[in-house]
């Protein structure tokens, strides 16, 4: 297990390109003493903790069609765009079963972030209950508008990249001085404004904190890119990302296009593994 962090971007389908780095991570070995997952990156986070290879991508493309796991319909008639039930119950329990053993086996410190909406503060929710703690997995990978608020210990939660899209600041103030960062936005972008503020703002009305945050969060999120490059360039950060935009929609539902960014994620982990090995080295090994 290296003495790292792992920080893994949100970014919905477009995610798909993670589960490929993190299927080569799982066949060349890796473990990571802290991990830190965004939104769809805590969920494939997950099932790279219980090393189970290809679930992922399985999980990601096998229920598009399935109304239960993400449709207009499930929207309008739970409040979730992704079918909660299904995607954190009958998927883990039943229909791709979790190795809640495997993951029990983890000796590092694993975090879900989410937001909270009252305070409009990034939390990071320690996983150690896989059982448990797929409430947390859940409240990082609720989008809002399109999802309710989950509800953790009194306190409301959403997505976690509304706060802090790429957690390498608290990675860092975790005492990790190497951290292996995975982001699923292509070499070169910049966020824009949001164009759902009136949205946001009429339905979060009684969270203006969510609100703040969506206003900001194209200049938070350039803010953050800048530190990472500063990061990468001193050695506190390695970073894997895409080399060109993919075209994949944050809900997609062409298995084409996600096969294909999954398969890129594989291959620049694949093609930036001497690099990344050199970069763990000897000292950073426990």
């Amino acid at each position: 297990m290296y003495q790292a962090g792992l920080v893994l971007e949100g970014g919905g389908m477009k995610g798909i390109y993670t589960a490929g780095v993190l299927d080569f991570f799982l066949d060349k070995g890796l473990e990571f003493s802290s991990c830190y997952g965004v939104s769809a990156g805590a969920c494939h986070l997950c099932s790279f903790l219980s090393k189970q290879r290809g679930r992922a991508w399985d999980i990601s493309v096998d229920y598009l069609d399935d109304p239960a796991y993400c449709s207009v319909s499930s929207l309008l008639k739970t409040g979730d765009l992704f079918g909660v039930k299904m995607c954190y119950d009958d998927i883990p329990n039943r229909l791709n079963p979790y190795d809640y053993d495997t993951f029990d086996t983890y000796q590092g410190r694993a975090f879900a972030v989410v937001t909270n909406i009252v305070t409009g503060q990034p939390e990071y929710l320690r996983l150690r209950d896989m059982h448990r703690d797929i409430e947390a997995v859940r409240a990082s990978a609720s989008l809002p508008l399109v999802s309710r608020n989950v509800k953790i210990g009194g306190k409301l939660y959403l997505d976690g990249g509304l706060s802090d899209s790429v957690p390498i600041l608290r990675s860092i103030l975790d005492g990790n001085r190497k951290n292996v960062v995975v982001l699923t936005k292509e070499v070169g972008y910049r966020r824009q404004p949001s164009k759902h503020l009136g949205l946001i703002r009429l339905r979060y009305a009684k969270y203006p904190k969510i609100y703040e945050l969506m206003k900001n969060r194209h200049i938070a999120y350039n803010q953050m890119l800048d530190y990472l490059d500063a990061q990468e360039k001193n050695g506190q950060a390695f970073v894997i990302r895409p080399q060109k935009k993919s075209g994949v929609g944050r809900v997609e539902k062409d298995k084409e296009k996600l096969r294909l960014l999954y398969e890129e994620g594989y291959q620049e982990a694949s093609e930036n593994y001497e690099r990344l090995m050199a970069y763990l080295d000897a000292s950073a090994w426990r």
